[in-house]
């Protein structure tokens, strides 16, 4: 008997994308201006309906997936690479009966639990303790079943006070706390999991990957797993699946699939990120890995680098949560701050305003190479606003403070330590 439990074959997902033409250059109005123009139309019209002139509709085919095959064996732990439209969450919607695939067919043995997005299943009118009934009765559990795993379930999610509340009323991290508790503590066959966990903080996301990896261990069952975060797939997984432009790349071995995403996605990276991201409270305009203003992402490894960040608040955010982490170019986590541990009594950077912060690296602290830099933005316990990611590269500079020099330096740390020296 076969140990497959999913098998895709020659699965591709078209979608047809339509554009309104003007006859004009493209642009981007308002509500008022759409109203205002709509009217000038009206009368345009009444007056001279000769004059009339029709948008011209145009439809484009786009191919979300494309041919795309793979098999997954009972017990499998696979993660799911990609850069950002290569395909990951439209294939996991597909797999989860979510969307129906254009052409190519795919079968699955055993019950399957899916957290794609935040509250899904969820009826918001509900309180938390009715949707884990009504979402267990979603996935195929009976009432027993649900029952007695009801208390693992309300602990997991750290929901307790608001248990008989509607869920409209939580928190997107609540929301999200609720969701996976129940899709992992209800014994799926098949645990499919997409990046809806970035919601969470970073406790919360420590705990789910625990989790993840108990739901793995128990009676061979098998988790899909789709994220950006390099460490988590090497924790959680034991193969991947790399995808391009909606296309499998390759299928195997993680470490080699972890390179050939890196590989990818080198070029999508740099030491600078500028534009407009955030919420209604909090935006970010710039962040920059740097030594100098002339931008260059080769740091000289005995000057500090410095991480720079400009954002403004539109109001006070007493819980704002600004961590930077620096990591290898395969995402293993050197060293995490957190500016509230640094700045403990000093608040202005969570005040109404325009800000900037910059974290300080002192230098003869990293050896030369390749390393990422990634910023968090939160609000503690309720919700991340930002998840940005740059690379920069440190090199080291022939004859300064050693007298012999290599082009590679041994190890990730170069601390310029200190040595005593004793005469017998």
């Amino acid at each position: 008997m076969s140990d497959t439990v999913i098998r895709v074959e020659n699965l591709s997902k078209k979608y047809v994308l339509s554009h309104q033409q003007t006859g004009g250059s493209a642009s981007y109005n308002s509500l008022r201006d759409k109203i205002t123009d709509g009217t000038k139309s009206l009368g345009k019209k009444l007056l001279k309906p000769s004059a009339q002139k029709t948008s011209k509709p145009t439809r484009e085919e786009f191919w979300a997936l494309k041919d795309v095959s793979f098999e997954i064996k009972q017990g499998d732990r696979v993660g799911f690479l990609g850069r950002n439209g290569a395909g990951k969450s439209t294939l996991l919607k597909v797999l989860s009966r979510i969307i129906e695939p254009t052409k190519g067919r795919i079968s699955i043995k055993g019950r399957v639990a899916s957290l794609l997005e935040v509250g899904t299943g969820f009826h918001p009118e509900l309180t938390g303790r009715e949707n884990i009934f009504l979402n267990g009765a979603i996935l195929g559990m009976s009432k027993v079943e649900i029952k007695r795993k009801f208390d693992e379930i309300v602990a997991f999610a750290e929901i307790e006070k608001f248990l008989d509340t509607p869920v409209k009323r939580y928190s997107s991290g609540m929301y999200v706390r609720l969701a996976f508790a129940v899709a992992a503590h209800l014994e799926p066959e098949i645990l499919i999991v997409d990046e809806v966990l970035a919601v969470g903080d970073a406790q919360f996301q420590k705990k789910c990957l625990g989790k993840m990896e108990d739901v793995a261990a128990q009676g061979g069952r098998t988790v899909l797993f789709v994220s950006h975060s390099m460490s988590a797939i090497s924790q959680l997984c034991s193969r991947v699946v790399f995808l391009e432009s909606g296309k499998v790349n390759y299928v195997g071995d993680i470490q080699q699939g972890i390179d050939y995403y890196l590989a990818s996605n080198s070029l999508q990276l740099s030491n600078s990120w500028t534009g407009i991201e955030g919420d209604e409270h909090l935006k970010l305009f710039k962040v920059c890995v740097y030594q100098d203003e002339n931008g260059n992402s080769e740091l000289q490894n005995h000057k500090e680098i410095r991480v720079r960040l400009e954002y403004e608040l539109a109001k006070d955010i007493p819980d704002l949560i600004i961590g930077v982490s620096i990591h290898t170019i395969r995402s293993e986590l050197l060293a995490h701050s957190r500016i509230d541990d640094c700045i403990a009594f000093d608040s202005k950077y969570t005040s109404v305003g325009y800000h900037v912060s910059e974290l300080v690296i002192p230098g003869n602290t990293l050896a030369n190479g390749d390393f990422l830099v990634k910023l968090d933005i939160g609000i503690h316990n309720v919700k991340q606003i930002i998840n940005k990611e740059l690379s920069f590269s440190v090199v080291n500079v022939e004859g300064i403070g050693r007298k012999f020099i290599t082009s590679k330096w041994d190890g990730i740390f170069r601390p310029n330590w200190k040595w005593i020296i004793q005469n017998p």
